[in-house]
């Protein structure tokens, strides 16, 4: 028995079958990272996302959140709940610096959240992920590409636009 994808093929309006282009891998990923994501305590992924922004960059690149733990038993009023335990992941020494941050750190999120939603910070001791973006590769395109790249963009009148597709064509043209 075949089966076949819904996904993967559909029909075109001339009867033919076509592939669709595929969709944002924000909306796949999205349901996947919830659910782990949820399982931590956390509802959204904006404070694992937001993290660099909470903190800052040189904190961020030495600590990382592991779970919003929230207490458990009833609400204290209507849609009221006590505040929640931020754990936090922190690389030896910097862990001494976060415990004397962590009431900064807490305004912060609760800040970001607009709602008291954190009011302890536990930390654990422990490797952090490395959470630094690498470097772009800086390509330099050879005379023989840029040369090329002139000729082929030589009959577009803005020099703006000009300049910019030569620039992209030249890198495209070059060898690696």
């Amino acid at each position: 028995m075949r089966i076949e994808r819904s996904l993967a093929l559909a029909h075109s309006p001339n009867g033919r079958k076509s592939r669709h282009v595929g969709r944002p891998l924000a909306d796949l990923v999205a349901p996947a990272l919830g659910k782990t994501l949820a399982a931590r305590g956390f509802a959204a992924a904006n404070v694992v996302l937001a993290w660099p922004d909470i903190v800052g960059d040189r904190l961020a690149k030495f600590c990382e959140p592991i779970a919003l733990e929230w207490p458990r038993g009833p609400r204290t009023g209507e849609d009221e709940r006590p505040p929640a335990t931020l754990v936090v992941r922190v690389e030896g020494a910097f862990a001494l610096e976060v415990q004397h941050l962590s009431p900064l750190i807490l305004e912060r999120i609760n800040s970001h959240f607009g709602w008291r939603c954190a009011g302890k910070l536990v930390i654990r001791q422990g490797r952090v992920s490395p959470n630094t973006p690498s470097k772009p590769l800086l390509i330099e395109p050879d005379a023989e590409a840029v040369a090329k790249s002139r000729k082929m963009t030589a009959e577009i009148a803005d020099d703006a636009l000009r300049d910019a597709i030569t620039g992209l064509g030249a890198l495209v043209l070059t060898k690696r």
